[in-house]
């Protein structure tokens, strides 16, 4: 099974790791895409660059470094994984993700948005997963404080 992972670089997505991680040690025998998604370079970026290829070179290393606690986490455990980044819109480029590495799956972390903000921002990056993936979509749910 081929499993979407994206991650970025936040506690949070550590969790999201540490579960995954914990369905392979129960059994699961599973690959992952661990992914990250880019903002796209704003219209000053663009403008003012001297070389679009550093805006692009930028992001990978801003990718990189997002993944990287993850990808260490994965590699600790001896669990096979592949990384991807993208850019724009976070669901749409999942969507896109899902469909190039042909994953059968996604696990990702729910961010809570109270009533007033997601009547302002829509719905969350997850939940718009959930409604349009072709795949099962697994939230992970942020840990409790004790």
């Amino acid at each position: 099974m081929k499993i979407l992972l994206p991650v970025d670089g936040t506690e949070l997505s550590l969790h999201e790791t540490r579960f995954a991680l914990q369905l392979v040690r129960e059994g699961l025998r599973a690959s992952f895409v661990l992914a990250n998604v880019q903002e796209p370079a704003s219209f000053y970026e663009i403008v003012t660059a001297q070389d679009p290829a550093l805006i692009e070179d930028a992001a990978l290393e801003a990718a990189d470094d997002l993944m990287a606690p993850s990808a260490e986490l994965l590699r600790q455990a001896g669990v096979s994984f592949e990384t991807a980044v993208v850019s724009g819109d976070p669901a749409q480029g999942m969507l896109e993700l899902i469909e190039i590495h042909r994953c059968d799956m996604v696990v990702m972390g729910e961010r809570a948005l109270g009533p007033l903000r997601r009547m302002i921002e829509g719905a969350s990056v997850s939940r718009r997963l959930v409604e349009d993936s072709p795949v099962p979509v697994l939230l992970i749910k942020p840990p409790t404080e004790d």
